[in-house]
């Protein structure tokens, strides 16, 4: 008898996390990694946005990205390697396979990030690209929290004193984790409007 009032107990508890985690609007970081440079990204920009009390994070690669996560998540902030001043191959695959028809993706915010192999090596051309992107789909579209990040977080390496050898440098990391914070604060402000 006892054991059938704790699991029931358990029981009622899970409901109550899973409703309220329902109810919580949430932002989806989807991201593109090779080297595991963008992968760095990726989680400093889910770090940011978790310091967000009421918003459910998710991180996911482009692959493990369904659309019923598109269709969910309140936000999408998307991640990529800048391959010759270009998204990678798999995250435009990647955006062509997003539901179009009816706009489900209206009105949801949207965001991007990226990593490169040097300076000027077509950071913010490919941030641009994949907010054009998102455009296209009638998301609103956000960039970083100051003029030094005005289309989003990006980061480098291959260039003194940023080597391929280091991790991505912490100045960088920041930037993803201020756009990720930024992006959940305000999804939460026009969830609760």
């Amino acid at each position: 008898m006892k054991s059938i009032k704790t699991t029931i107990q358990l029981s009622v508890i899970l409901i109550l996390s899973l409703n309220q985690l329902m109810a919580q609007p949430t932002v989806l970081i989807s991201y593109y990694s090779k080297t595991g440079n963008t992968q760095a990204m990726a989680e400093a920009v889910a770090r940011g946005a978790a310091r967000v009390e009421g918003v459910n994070v998710v991180l996911k690669t482009t692959e493990e990205t369904t659309h019923e996560d598109l269709l969910s998540a309140g936000a999408i902030i998307l991640g990529s390697p800048v391959y010759n001043a270009n998204v990678a191959p798999q995250v435009q695959e990647f955006i062509s396979s997003w539901p179009f028809e009816g706009a489900p993706l209206k009105d949801k915010l949207g965001a991007a990030f990226v990593t490169a192999g040097g300076i000027s090596a077509g950071e913010e051309v490919t941030l641009l690209n994949m907010l054009h992107s998102m455009m296209v789909f009638g998301m609103v579209v956000m960039g970083g929290d100051d003029w030094t990040a005005p289309f989003g977080a990006s980061g480098i390496r291959g260039e003194p004193p940023f080597s391929d050898e280091a991790p991505l440098h912490e100045a960088f990391l920041e930037k993803g984790e201020k756009l990720g914070e930024r992006v959940a604060t305000m999804l939460k402000r026009l969830d609760c409007q």
